[in-house]
């Protein structure tokens, strides 16, 4: 079972809407939990470790410079990642999910949207790409449309052009997706890019009170 940060106590998740915040490569679990204060406060945020041990860091699966992977181990990493999220949702009963990735984790959010396209109420996807796959597209276009924001700098060196334009196109024929740029940013998470991340997350899925 993955290792795992959260905003809340387990005391307090339950019945909550739930944010699983996937980090980038070569970082972790902590560099994304110093975000959760800035997401919408009634949701339960999660950030999961992934899988792949590098250095003392984390990533989901090996990746080179071009972005390339052996999708066994996106599979694999993906299938981790679900079976936490399947214990966990059935401990605490969570009133959605959705998805937050940085960078690789953008990758692993698509790609989990990809697998299970109804099971999320958004995901926001901050300087990354998505997997270019014949194997996960054969079952595409998507038939459900979740609400996708994309965030990035065009300057960013460390997303491929190929990579941009692959998931520009998926992301518009398969998602309501939300597309802004953020001129200088690079390939950090920037403070205005959650500002608006967490504006999108609350327009998105409006509070709804417990009956």
């Amino acid at each position: 079972m993955l290792n795992a940060l959260w905003s809340k106590p387990e005391s307090e998740r339950a019945g909550t809407d739930l944010l699983v915040m996937l980090h980038g490569y070569g970082s972790g679990e902590a560099r994304m939990a110093e975000h959760f204060s800035a997401m919408p406060q009634r949701f339960t945020c999660a950030a999961p470790r992934g899988p792949f041990e590098m250095d003392g860091e984390y990533g989901w699966f090996l990746l080179d410079y071009f972005l390339n992977n052996d999708f066994a181990d996106v599979i694999s990493a993906t299938n981790q990642v679900f079976a936490w999220l399947d214990a966990e949702t059935a401990r605490s009963g969570f009133r959605s999910v959705s998805l937050l990735g940085h960078s690789q984790g953008m990758a692993m959010a698509s790609t989990m949207l990809r697998l299970r396209q109804d099971a999320f109420a958004a995901v926001v996807g901050l300087s990354g790409f998505v997997l270019d796959n014949a194997l996960l597209a054969a079952s595409e276009p998507l038939k459900t449309k979740t609400p996708f924001f994309w965030a990035r700098d065009v300057a960013d060196l460390v997303i491929n052009p190929d990579a941009v334009e692959f998931s520009k196109i998926w992301l518009r024929e398969n998602t309501r997706l939300q597309a802004e740029r953020y001129p200088g940013m690079g390939h950090g998470i920037g403070a205005a890019e959650l500002v608006d991340a967490s504006s999108f997350l609350t327009a998105t899925l409006p509070f709804r009170p417990s009956v």
